[in-house]
């Protein structure tokens, strides 16, 4: 594997390199030079920054059609298309001031536009701004953002929700490649850290058309930090600590860039105790540790750019199952626990061509999954690899027409190696082909487009015919085609009206087909359906936006009707000492939304008030509530930016109000919940001394130590509240 990687990049040193360039002066609207604006070829992985007088250059770029972005704070964020065909280019641009919009390319959607110029409505959040909200986990961190939620076991394992769905119902994307990690189980967590992931995007809805199945709920797309500028060099170190679980994080990355290559390495180290409740006690084993380690290389020059990144991360938890007994600050897991290593494998290369492109995405992940009841030796031991294809097509532009036509698909082989099956050895494979289309003109935009999958499954026997932990093989094919449209439009140069109609598609997982057993997770019988039918469903979302300059306003609605919807029923039985659970099917339907607004007052530039409201209802056709659908929750915040002297810059202090509902639309299994609020607050900023910056924050959550316990939280049938007042502290800085 090793020397064909080698040859590969090699045998790039070889390639005739068009030397093209662009040069041009970035301006604000008083046609004043700007410095410091990030200037971004986002498919070359290029990017540089503007000088005091305002002027770029960026050398080595390909023939053909290709993106730059400008962004700085305080500006309109542009998205520039180029057709380069000579050797020497000049783009002047003038930034319009905008005192807090910011206006980001969508990585996840088919043709990378501003989200303002996108006919789906996108929501994105850098990781800094949700880390700045003091949260110890990813999922935790995300699920702050409208519409998103997480079913949660403690502190250490997180699930993410999109408006009501979650498990294989929700997409992950990393590096470019959809995470597979057995993830259809209520205890298995995402297996990605923070720590060199630059933002996330969430498509909110069916993403069908461009992902397969699975995507029926949602995406979200995670977008790995960025190389170095050409000729630039950085080694940055960050820590943060946490007061509850005596937790801490680590992390140190560096990156170097030439013309033509690039390099960065990231590692980080994580580790928990046990959470603390707001009685003073601690929920045992909820302790865990994570090792991370982020690496690429990048080389582009005049007709090709590839990228090939390796992500590790190694989980150590512990599985609550006590509640609140044995009391220790201790880190290290007892049993029950789990150990997880992922491996994560990705080569994105495009292909520059005289009026298009071939992008071509592949990717390989390894899910090592064991878990440990009561010594050393696991008792479930299972390994799912995956190698993963996307290729797309760019045609070449037909006046304000584009058009995208691609493959995709996956091949996927678990095998088992302890001495418990959960599910059987089994072999997966998806092929998929799509097309879609983009027309625009003026301010409006329409967008469609159609899909065909095909899924086959064929799995193994093993053990005894009736008893626990048998399977009988199967072999099942699953098609569906799907289509989507969608138009955006603005009513004067304000207000952006978005409506959209896709259907999607999920095939039966392992789990819903052949389960025979105790999950221990979730501590029922299990027994599978080889009948399943595929789910599917058809979603229309309807969004409107107002965007002046000192208010924002958005309302997101949406109707999300799911045929043959799966889920289990308890059948009335008890089997080693265990009710028994089928997987059976229902239509069902859900609808709710999300409204919001961003209040600027002038001229107090230096103040800002959030406030945002979400809801999901869920039912089944028969009227009944389907389960895990998260309470209403209302958000607010009030920020304020300031600088002192020269010794701080970037200041801010916030406070927020979070609201959440009680739940009592439950399905007919599941408890209750009271609603509650909780209080947070937040303060940092860039701190210099002598030559030296240092990004500084400070967060307390649950500030009043309140005693809640959250609708999704797997440790709510015990009683066991959510975690209790934390103080969190973090700093950066280069070194």
């Amino acid at each position: 594997m090793k020397n064909i990687f080698l040859a590969f990049f090699i045998g790039l040193s070889a390639v005739v390199a068009a030397q093209n360039s662009i040069t041009g002066i970035v301006v604000d609207n008083k046609n004043q030079p700007l410095k410091n604006v990030s200037v971004y070829a986002p498919e070359l992985h290029k990017g540089t920054t503007t000088d005091e007088n305002g002027k770029y250059n960026l050398n080595r770029i390909p023939s053909g059609t290709f993106k730059l972005t400008f962004v700085m704070v305080g500006y309109a964020t542009q998205n520039n298309t180029l057709v380069i065909k000579e050797s020497e280019n000049t783009l002047n641009v003038i930034l319009e001031e905008m005192i807090f919009q910011m206006d980001e390319v969508i990585v996840s959607t088919a043709f990378n536009k501003l989200q303002s110029q996108n006919v789906m409505k996108v929501d994105h959040a850098s990781i800094r701004s949700l880390q700045e909200n003091g949260n110890a986990t990813l999922v935790e961190g995300i699920a702050t953002m409208p519409g998103v939620s997480q079913i949660s076991t403690g502190t250490s394992i997180g699930k993410p929700v999109i408006r009501g769905l979650s498990g294989n119902r929700v997409l992950v994307y990393s590096q470019g490649v959809r995470i597979e990690n057995q993830q259809f189980g209520e205890e298995h967590g995402l297996g990605l850290n923070d720590s060199g992931i630059e933002s996330v995007e969430v498509i909110k809805g069916p993403a069908s058309l461009l992902y397969g199945s699975d995507a029926l709920g949602g995406v979200l797309y995670f977008n790995p930090e960025k190389f170095a500028n050409a000729h630039t060099s950085s080694t940055n170190f960050s820590q943060r600590v946490f007061s509850n679980t005596i937790g801490s994080s680590t992390n140190l990355g560096f990156k170097t860039s030439t013309e033509n290559w690039k390099f960065l390495g990231r590692g980080s180290y994580t580790t928990h105790s046990d959470y603390q409740i707001p009685d003073g006690k601690r929920v045992t084993n909820t302790r865990f540790n994570e090792t991370d380690f982020k690496t690429g290389i990048g080389y582009s020059d005049g007709k090709f750019s590839t990228v090939f990144r390796y992500n590790y991360n190694s989980l150590d938890i512990g599985i609550p199952e006590t509640g609140v007994s044995e009391q220790t600050s201790s880190k290290k897991t007892d049993f029950p626990k789990q150990g997880i290593e992922n491996h994560l494998l990705s080569l994105n290369s495009i292909f520059f061509l005289e009026n298009s492109k071939l992008d071509v995405n592949l990717g390989f992940i390894e899910n090592d999954r064991k878990e440990f009841e009561d010594s050393e030796s696991a008792s479930l031991y299972m390994i799912l690899k995956t190698f993963n294809y996307d290729v797309k097509y760019h045609l070449p532009s037909m006046g304000k027409l584009e058009s995208i036509v691609g493959v995709q698909g996956m091949i996927q082989n678990n095998a088992n190696y302890g001495s418990e099956y959960l599910i059987p050895d089994a072999t997966t494979s998806d092929i998929g082909v799509f097309g879609t289309f983009n027309y625009q003109w003026n301010s409006s935009v329409i967008q469609t487009g159609f899909r065909y999958d095909t899924r086959n499954i064929t799995t193994q026997n093993y053990g005894a015919l009736g008893e626990e932990g048998s399977f009988t093989a199967i072999t099942k094919n699953y098609e569906s085609f799907n289509a989507s449209a969608g138009v955006k439009t603005n009513f004067g140069e304000q207000l952006t009206f978005r409506l959209n109609l896709a259907s999607g598609f999920r095939a039966p997982n392992l789990a819903e087909l052949t389960s025979n057993g105790v999950h221990e997770g979730s501590n029922r019988y299990e027994v599978g359906n080889p009948n399943l039918k595929t789910e599917q469903n058809l979603q229309t979302d309807i969004n409107l936006e107002y965007n002046a300059s000192h208010f924002e306003f958005f309302v997101n609605g949406f109707y999300n009707k799911i045929n043959n919807y799966i889920y289990t029923s308890p059948t009335g039985d008890i089997r080693d000492d265990n009710v028994v659970f089928d997987y059976v099917q229902n239509n069902a339907y859900l609808f709710g939304g999300e409204i919001g607004l961003h209040f600027h007052p002038h001229p107090l530039d230096w103040l800002h008030f959030n406030s945002s409201f979400e809801s999901v209802t869920g039912k089944k056709a028969n009227g009944d509530y389907l389960p895990f659908i998260l309470a209403n929750n209302w958000n607010n915040a009030i920020r304020v930016d300031f600088k002192q002297a020269k010794w701080l810059s970037e200041g801010y202090a916030s406070f927020d109000i979070s609201h959440t509902f009680d739940q009592r639309n439950v399905s007919g299994f599941e408890t209750q919940t009271n609603d509650y609020t909780l209080l947070g607050i937040g303060l940092g900023g860039k701190v210099t001394v002598g030559k030296s910056k240092f990004d500084v924050n400070l967060n307390g959550n649950n500030l009043l130590d309140k005693k809640y316990i959250a609708h999704l939280s797997r440790l709510k049938t015990d009683g066991i509240p959510n975690i209790g007042r934390n103080i969190v502290v973090g700093v950066s800085f280069s070194i």
